[in-house]
């Protein structure tokens, strides 16, 4: 195995003071296994000291980013990605791309580079040297930003499939450049209070930098850890092939349900390996792709964020099953879990028969059909998301104030006289050098180490944020989208205010909260009567804040992998843009072939419209019935009422917390427990019970009882000992078999009842269906009788 030198630079150490030596030289790898061998134990305090300890603070400014090969690489994979992930936006499952599987599939691509092509001639410039840890970051970074599936296609595909609005290339295009590129501008405006501080340390990108740090150190100890990480990559590639093809029972085995196949009530409880099915009480999931898919990687996330969802998850079991069996909004008339709406009967809601020629509600015909129910676990998912979005801002105000103060400390006269004295237009002839305070005691290590390095400045930002702003005016007006331009400033403005405190939330805990129905429920009131209105305003409101919070994760990404800041916002930006483009073409592609697939209900194994489905009758519900629906004394007049409950609840554990501390109100995160209440109202929800079973083993028994065992496992914010991260490398594992299978056989395979094609027709695997059928039908249909008959050759 060829391994890359790295050389290390000697004026980084010396720059440390004292403090910082002991933490970087406990947290070399070297040592850290000398000190665990020797039952020496390291308890980390901080976010600080875990940057310092568990990553590399090394750096190597030789090492060039720039090369032929990290471009045709990160072009490749970001082609593959954006592909993938709008293919995944139209499957009865969505799939997406982790961070993991681009880090591992890139690095397999480059060493193949580095090995097999010659270094003369033209061939040095796709294989210049040894392929290394920046190209690495580079490239991840890149396909990253193009596998997503643009917000804007949803709206569009909305548009073609149930308006017949086909809005003209251009604008379409447009569209997609200015509400992807939109949040960036905001977010790189906040890098100061969000990336650069130690306190952010965005714990879902720790393992992907961990990797690195095994992959690219070179060593006896490094190629120990290879070894480890080959073996359960393998390992995990392999196991995933039972759950997705021979056995698919392994995705959620309730023994409840198989003893009691067809009681609907049972499956509501303990039922969950199919979409919808039930809350997955006491299911055991032995698909790592679905377990990792709940609230982060299990041995990522921290333990308070993961006890504070545990808390959240059980609440939700315990309402949603008072609310059904209670009938509290007519829920026994509707199916259990759904995100549809619905006539009181529980038949499907036909939403054109209430609408006008301007896509607007016409009150007469709504009155001639009648206003439509949701299932009630769905009106809890959307209090819970209230509560838990509105306690984000009180929480981060009384917990976390300093660390977010600079966010409006700069609304001085003094500091705005100095920005229009130093302001320069001329922003293409910013050097970007930075200056270093003498006192730099204070400033976080690897941010310390990247001021060597030329900035992409705040007016590359800001020119990025007018563009945008502009293009969006323009296209709201250009197609059909019904929003006026204040409503468009008033959406800004809020994902502007948004992507700071969730975006605090989201770097202090990793755990991501979508703003999505508290920014429908303001445009529903703000622009009443107007569905499409809706959609645009969620379009540049909610995805600004996802797509500024998908940037400050990969700058902490270049931050980590000691990747120049330059290198990183160009890579964004290509595969921002790349990603959007074949995003449009592909959404197109699959309309104009699978049109009438995608409008019916359940859509087939392979295509399902679920998706623009939810997303169109959430914009019918709050842009077009928001006072019909959600206004005082109406049906569901606690949704929007729950937003004021939100504000206060943190303040009753922050004041137990400030007069009796010993009770650790101070260790829950209110906000994610709020959130969690509504989180398995749709899905696959199998999988919880073992997620919560792999975190706590893994962050509490192994680190408290078996500290010496913690060397396998990864937990971020608090352990004792030293850290090993190989096990989580597996999810890399996971992710290359669902992708690669996904790119053979493009989705023609149905997830859990088996074709004959792709399998051979064992007994074993008819059986094993017949058994899933059983436990799946609920309807009291027979079929799995005959399927178990024919099985065994009775």
């Amino acid at each position: 195995m060829v391994t890359v030198e790295r050389l290390l630079s000697t004026n980084n150490k010396e720059s440390f003071d004292v403090k910082e030596k002991f933490y970087c030289a406990k947290g070399d790898i070297e040592t850290a296994i000398r000190e665990a061998e020797t039952d020496e134990n390291v308890i980390l305090q901080n976010e600080r000291e875990i940057a310092t300890h568990v990553i590399s603070m090394d750096d190597d400014p030789s090492l060039n980013p720039w090369t032929f090969r990290a471009v045709f690489i990160s072009l490749g994979l970001s082609a593959f990605g954006g592909s993938l992930a709008q293919i995944y936006y139209f499957k009865p499952q969505t799939i997406l791309i982790s961070v993991m599987f681009l880090g591992i599939i890139s690095y397999v691509i480059g060493f193949a580079m580095e090995t097999f092509i010659p270094r003369r001639g033209l061939f040095r410039y796709l294989n210049p040297g040894p392929f290394n840890k920046k190209e690495n970051a580079f490239i991840i970074i890149m396909s990253s930003a193009a596998a997503n599936s643009a917000l804007a296609t949803e709206v569009l595909a909305v548009q073609r499939l149930y308006y017949n609005i086909t809005p003209n290339a251009a604008s379409s295009i447009f569209l997609l450049f200015s509400s992807q590129m939109l949040g960036y501008g905001i977010g790189g405006l906040m890098r100061g209070i969000l990336l650069y501080p130690s306190k952010m340390l965005y714990p879902g990108v720790l393992p992907l930098i961990s990797m690195f740090d095994a992959l690219y150190r070179d060593g006896i100890e490094a190629r120990r850890r290879l070894k480890v990480f080959y073996f359960v990559f393998t390992a995990i590639f392999i196991w995933e092939i039972f759950p997705e093809w021979i056995f698919p029972l392994l995705t959620g085995l309730s023994i409840f349900c198989l003893a009691v196949p067809n009681n609907a009530a049972v499956s509501r409880v303990f039922g969950g390996s199919n979409g919808n099915e039930g809350l997955g009480l006491f299911s055991i999931c032995f698909d790592w792709q679905y377990i990792s898919s709940n609230a982060g990687n299990p041995m990522a996330i921290p333990l308070r964020a993961q006890l504070s969802s545990f808390i959240g998850y059980i609440l939700c079991m315990v309402i949603f099953v008072v609310v059904f069996y209670n009938n509290i909004w007519e829920s026994q008339n509707l199916p259990f879990l759904a995100q549809l709406l619905f006539y009181e009967n529980g038949t499907i809601y036909n939403q054109t028969l209430i609408m006008n020629s301007n896509y607007e509600v016409d009150p007469a015909l709504l009155a001639e059909q009648g206003l439509p129910f949701y299932a009630g676990t769905w009106i809890i998912n959307l209090l819970s998301s209230n509560l838990g979005l509105a306690a984000t801002f009180t929480h981060l105000l009384l917990w976390n104030k300093d660390d977010i103060r600079a966010a409006w400390s700069w609304m001085n006269m003094d500091t705005l006289r100095s920005w229009r004295a130093n302001f320069d237009w001329k922003f293409w002839t910013h050097s970007g050098k930075r200056e270093v305070l003498a006192n730099t005691e204070d400033l976080d290590p690897h941010y310390r180490e990247m001021l060597k390095y030329p900035d992409a400045p705040n007016s590359w930002y800001l020119l990025m944020f007018v563009l945008s702003f502009v293009v969006g005016l323009v296209v709201i007006y250009k197609t059909n989208s019904t929003l006026p331009w204040w409503g468009f400033t008033i959406a800004v403005l809020l994902a502007a205010v948004s992507i700071l405190f969730f975006g605090a939330l989201y770097a202090i805990t990793g755990i991501n909260l979508a703003i999505q129905t508290l920014v429908q429920m303001i445009a529903g009131y703000l622009h009443n009567g107007r569905p499409m209105a809706n959609m645009f305003f969620v379009l540049y409101s909610y995805n600004t804040v996802s797509q500024a919070l998908l940037l400050l994760r990969d700058l902490k990404i270049a931050q980590y992998a000691k990747l120049p800041p330059r290198g990183a916002f160009t890579a964004q930006i290509i595969g921002t843009l790349l990603g959007a483009v074949l995003n449009y073409v592909l959404m197109n592609s699959i309309i104009d072939n699978q049109r009438e697939i995608l409008l019916s209900v359940q859509g087939t194994n392979i295509w399902s419209g679920q998706q623009p489905q939810s997303y169109n009758s959430q914009a019918i519900a709050w842009g077009g019935l928001a006072y019909e629906l959600f206004s005082h004394s109406q049906r569901y007049q606690w949704v929007p009422l729950s937003y004021l409950i939100g504000l206060v609840a943190p303040l009753p554990f922050w004041i137990i917390h400030r007069h009796w501390p010993r009770l650790r109100m101070d260790y829950y995160y209110i906000p994610i427990i709020c959130y969690y209440i509504g989180a398995l109202s749709a899905g696959i929800n199998s999988s919880v019970v073992s997620y919560y079973m792999i975190s706590f083993l893994c962050q509490w028994w192994l680190r408290t009882r078996h500290p010496r065992w913690s060397w396998y496992s990864f937990s971020p914010l608090q352990f004792k000992g030293p850290v090993e991260k190989h096990i989580l490398f597996g999810n890399g594992g996971v992710q290359i078999k669902a992708e690669t299978t996904t790119a053979a056989y493009c989705g023609t395979y149905q997830r859990h009842l088996l074709t004959d094609e792709l399998v051979p027709n064992w007994k074993v695997r008819t059986l094993i269906n017949a058994i899933a059928a059983a436990r799946f039908n609920c309807d009291g249909e027979k079929v799995y009788k005959t399927q178990a008959t024919k099985a065994t050759g009775a």
